[in-house]
């Protein structure tokens, strides 16, 4: 039996990225039918709404308009999209934060066949987590705290409120996340992976912790940071000062 083709789209401004993109999909996916092009935010923008791809395949960075803003003009956002970088700590930070799958150019064609396998594995299982809903939303979401980010746990994965996260602990392979209502959610991250993409009220202040200061409590001179759950972490040396400042000390 034949399987159907995953219905696709690739919006690039750069031709010879976009010829380079095609050549790697049609030679390595073959479970890939690409049935658009479009070489800015506006042609995708109309593109995606006209064909209602499965799959796009969309450059970060345009001229008159990013990523962000074709997904803003999409009428319809329940699509896979692989996004396509060179390396911008603010577009991957967005991108990690929404667990979206991106590639970085020049395209690596291990990366391009692993991030369509995954795209495949997930329309063969209708998994429901639209994960360009949220990109849009902590878009349109100027504060970071008041962001939303994915959190993949062993079960699947979790959306939470970046505002509800008091305090995160390095569990090996796995970070441990606390919540404000009391729950604890184990994540398939190493904790390094989350100093990188969180921001203030965000601060480490040991190797194996990184917390909120919003739910600071209280602090010791002994060196013990008391939070909002009542839970008590050693301040690290290497961290005093950062901790410290964060509160006019």
């Amino acid at each position: 039996m034949q399987l159907h083709k995953i219905k696709s789209v690739i919006v690039e401004d750069e031709l010879a990225a976009r010829e380079a993109l095609k050549s790697y999909i049609q030679k390595y996916c073959p479970q890939i039918e690409i049935v658009g092009e479009a070489h800015n935010s506006k042609e995708g923008i109309a593109l995606i709404n006209d064909v209602k791809p499965q799959l796009v395949f969309l450059d970060v960075e345009m001229p008159f308009g990013n990523a962000f803003d074709v997904l803003e003009g999409c009428k319809d956002l329940y699509f896979e999209t692989i996004f396509v970088t060179a390396f911008s700590e603010y577009s991957l930070k967005a991108l990690n934060q929404s667990a979206a799958y991106y590639l970085l150019k020049p395209v690596s064609i291990e990366e391009l066949i692993l991030a369509v396998n995954k795209v495949q594995q997930q329309l063969q299982n209708k998994e429901l987590l639209n994960r360009n809903k949220i990109i849009v939303e902590n878009h349109r979401n100027t504060k970071p705290e008041a962001q939303q980010i994915i959190l993949p746990t062993l079960e699947g994965f979790e959306v939470a409120k970046i505002q509800d996260i008091i305090r995160l602990k390095g569990n090996g392979n796995f970070t441990d996340i606390y919540f404000t209502n009391g729950s604890k959610k184990m994540v398939c991250r190493f904790l390094k992976h989350f100093d990188e993409l969180l921001d203030k009220p965000f601060i480490r202040i040991h190797k194996s912790h990184i917390i909120n200061i919003n739910f600071v409590k209280s602090y010791n001179k002994g060196g013990v940071v008391t939070l909002t759950d009542n839970s008590e972490i050693e301040l690290s040396a290497t961290y005093k000062t950062i901790f410290l400042n964060e509160f006019g000390r």
